[in-house]
């Protein structure tokens, strides 16, 4: 790494220190955990009301596909119960409960960009409210669409095959499309909280370091968070019944740290082209 790049880094991480990033990673975990019910729960009435229900735990399964599955199997499962046993109608008051739940979760990833890019967001409550809930009705409607998809797919590319059989040894290629689908989803949605949620930011096209950043130690945190848990952590010993939710929590707070850090490191950059540091 060259000289500025030390600089940069050194600086994001005051930075981050100061701007309390350990403790706002915990509240980002920990809404984004209780988020994730409320949001399937809307998720299974939005589905229910236009005669989709089997799509909402394909919604499921499609969300956790970006985490290990040793950390998401567990929480997979409570949250498929849920989700099936939610007889949630459409605009009802529980519906509507369950969006602003779920809309907390982009609030506090919101006030946590805040500080990372160090702007005092004088924007209406009102409006801050009302495009956390546009968030959510934003993913609930993309989720549904790209469940469907993802159902449709397979059983339109088997019929493909059976008509053209030389695609057939592309039959693996073709089914990790699914894995660089999730992919695509993360990348969309680190670039849209990065762009609309802030008060303040850099230009849409210097956010791209902070995002791969995110991106890059994000996988490379699952893969060693997986080998810890396979090979030293007792967790169950430790936290009973809750390990579970220990565990999620723990991987969604290092995922809050990243995406936290890569908005530090694109303000530490803002800087440094400034001259400021």
């Amino acid at each position: 790494m060259t000289r500025q790049g030390w600089i940069v880094v050194k600086d994001a991480f005051q930075h981050f220190n100061a701007d309390d990033g350990w403790a706002m990673a915990s509240h980002v975990a920990l809404s984004g955990l209780m988020a994730i019910f409320p949001f399937l729960i809307f998720v299974a009435a939005l589905a229910g009301f236009v005669g989709q229900e089997a799509l909402a735990a394909r919604v499921a399964e499609i969300l956790f596909q970006t985490w290990p599955s040793e950390i998401a199997s567990p929480i997979a499962a409570q949250v498929e119960q849920v989700v099936n046993q939610a007889h949630v109608q459409l605009l009802t008051i529980a519906a509507v409960v369950a969006i602003f739940l779920a809309s907390n979760g982009v609030e506090a990833t919101r006030t946590a960009l805040n500080r990372a890019y160090r702007v005092v967001d004088r924007r209406s409550i009102f409006f801050l409210r009302a495009q956390s809930i546009g968030f959510v009705l934003a993913g609930a409607v993309a989720s549904l669409i790209l469940a469907f998809l993802v159902v449709v797919g397979p059983a339109a590319l088997d019929r493909l095959m059976a008509v053209v059989p030389v695609l057939q040894p592309f039959a693996i290629e073709i089914h990790v499309v699914r894995l660089v689908v999730s992919a695509l989803i993360l990348i969309v949605v680190l670039a849209a909280s990065h762009v609309f949620l802030p008060a303040g930011r850099p230009r849409w096209y210097e956010l791209w370091p902070g995002i791969l950043f995110t991106l890059v130690t994000w996988v490379i945190s699952a893969a060693v968070f997986v080998v810890y848990l396979q090979r030293f952590a007792n967790l169950a010993a430790t936290y009973a019944g809750l390990a579970s939710v220990f565990t999620a929590i723990f991987f969604l707070y290092v995922v809050a740290l990243l995406l936290i850090f890569g908005a530090e490191f694109n303000a530490s950059l803002g800087r440094l082209r400034h001259g400021s540091i």
